[in-house]
Formats: structure tokens, sequence, C-alpha cells
């Protein structure tokens, strides 16, 4: 009779594509210019995970940053008046939940429940 090989415990952090891009955003607080380069990746990588898991996250990933980018305008515009700063603070912070729960759920191979949502 063989012996079964035990299957290598999943440890350390997973660097898939829904990571990559989660990571990207969560830099973009930092950096800047990283969350735009995390929403042009999720728009070269769409198509090559289509069908899996990541698929939602990408279509999540992209919705997050042009809602994001459109409220950013707005609430830009608004700050000249002072209602437009709160408008960013809140930004931010969605922003900053989206990220992270995707990356959890990323690092769980598991699909974003609902991607076209506007909440979390």
């Amino acid at each position: 009779m063989a012996e079964k090989k035990p299957e290598p415990v999943a440890s350390g952090f997973d660097l898939n594509k829904a990571t990559i891009i989660s990571l990207l955003y969560l830099a973009g607080f930092v950096v800047g210019i990283t969350g735009l380069v995390g929403f042009v990746l999720a728009l070269v990588w769409k198509d090559e995970v289509a069908g899996s898991w990541e698929e939602s996250h990408l279509q999540f990933h992209i919705r997050t940053f042009i809602i994001g980018f459109v409220v950013a305008v707005i609430g830009t515009i608004l700050s000249f008046i002072l209602i437009g700063i709160p408008i960013l603070i809140a930004l931010a912070v969605w922003v900053l939940v989206r990220s992270v729960l995707a990356l959890v759920k990323a690092q769980k191979h598991e699909p974003i429940a609902d991607p076209k949502t506007w909440l979390f």
C-alpha cells in the first residue's frame, strides 16, 4: 500500500493577483500613485482570472477605484467650501475598509460575495 504524502501546509503570505492589488491600494495612502498602478493591473489581469475566485476581486477593485476617483474629485471640489473634507475622510475610510476586507478574503482564496456593491 502506497503511503499518502501529506499536503503541504499553506504558510506565509500568498501573493496572488487580488492580494497584490489590495496591497497597492493600501500603499496608495503613503505613496499615492500605487492606487493607479493597482487599477491598471486589475484591468490588465481581469481576462486572465476569468472564471476563478479572483475574478470577483478584480471587479471589486476596479469598482473601488472608479467610485473612489469620482468621489475624490467631488470631495476635492467641495473642499473649498469645507464640506468636502469630511467627504474625503469618509472616502479614505471606505477605501481602507474595502481593501483590507478584500485582502483578507484573497488570503483565504474566497471570492467577494457581491463585487458590484457600493458597500463592503
